[in-house]
């Protein structure tokens, strides 16, 4: 079942709230001295430019799954989410419930681990090509004769780092105890792959596999914390268990439909990003829903019941 077509929301319009962070999809928002506001709109990214189309209700997928994600992951780590429940915002957020409701939370203000902590299930993407040059991923050796898209023997770590171009950076795990030290690296890695094996082994029961993911944490006064979102179509590639076959790409279930479409047209990856047509909107769209409703088994909310 497809929901009713809706605009996609690209710009949040908050007059009278400080603005603290505005990121390729998200706009965050400072509420006080202790929270913020997280609202995911629907701006989509490929290649590191947003581009000039947005995906209706893609923000509301990637919040509600997240927030589905917190609570089924919390028994292994605190998250930083305060409430998700637009009736226990402050009152003056309330006035823009049309824009909240459904792809927003109120969340603790963490300081955030300058790391990705990525974690890879199966071989793809950019580990694909780093294995293909010199048998290893991440600094981190790999058999012989994999193919493309094979499942690894046992889930790996491999951390990633902003560069200032914007790209992730794949980076050995040696150098992420440089960044943010030993201890706090191995807990970062347990706990990464803790928690990919719990969501890999209840997603793959409902048809999808989760190639690889990236996990980000941040610290609280009350401690470690998951933050930012969690295992969404835009963090992860997505497989259908239906159609996976190693040795080519995957039917996903991610943004990577659309990064297929910009190869397709031989977009040379420099602003400005181009528009996307009217189907490829509504397939991506679709692709983000069927991910949502296989993995929370319900529909997305999309106005006040």
């Amino acid at each position: 079942m497809s929901l009713p077509q809706q605009d996609a929301l690209l710009q949040t319009d908050f007059s009278d709230l400080e603005l603290y962070a505005s990121g390729k999809v998200r706009d965050l928002y400072r509420v006080d001295n202790e929270r913020l506001l997280f609202v995911a709109t629907d701006r989509i990214s490929a290649f590191d430019y947003v581009l000039g189309s947005g995906i209706p209700n893609k923000g509301r997928v990637l919040t509600q799954l997240s927030l589905f994600w917190f609570d089924f992951l919390q028994d292994i780590v605190a998250n930083h989410l305060v409430t998700a429940d637009l009736d226990r915002y402050p009152r003056h957020l309330r006035k823009y419930q049309d824009q909240l409701r459904g792809r927003s939370m109120l969340v603790v203000h963490a300081d955030m681990a300058p790391v990705e902590c990525v974690v890879r299930g199966y071989i793809s993407g950019s580990a694909w090509k780093e294995y293909q040059q010199s048998g290893a991923v991440c600094g981190i050796a790999l058999p012989k004769g994999l193919r493309e898209s094979d499942k690894l023997p046992d889930p790996i770590f491999t951390p990633a780092t902003k560069a200032s171009s914007g790209h992730d950076e794949n980076i050995p795990f040696s150098e992420m105890k440089k960044i943010v030290g030993a201890t706090v690296s191995e807990q970062l890695r347990d706990l990464s792959l803790r928690l990919y094996r719990k969501a890999a082994d209840y997603a793959a029961a409902r048809g999808i596999l989760i190639a690889d993911t990236k996990f980000e944490f941040g610290c609280t006064a009350a401690g470690l914390v998951l933050a930012d979102e969690v295992l969404t179509p835009d963090s992860s590639r997505f497989w259908n268990a239906e159609t996976y076959a190693p040795g080519r790409g995957q039917d996903s279930y991610d943004k990577q439909y659309v990064r297929d479409y910009l190869e397709k047209i031989r977009w040379n990856k420099q602003p400005p990003a181009p528009a996307l047509p009217p189907d490829v909107v509504e397939n991506t769209s679709a692709k983000y829903l069927e991910a949502f409703r296989r993995l929370t088994g319900r529909e997305l909310q999309t106005r006040a019941a």
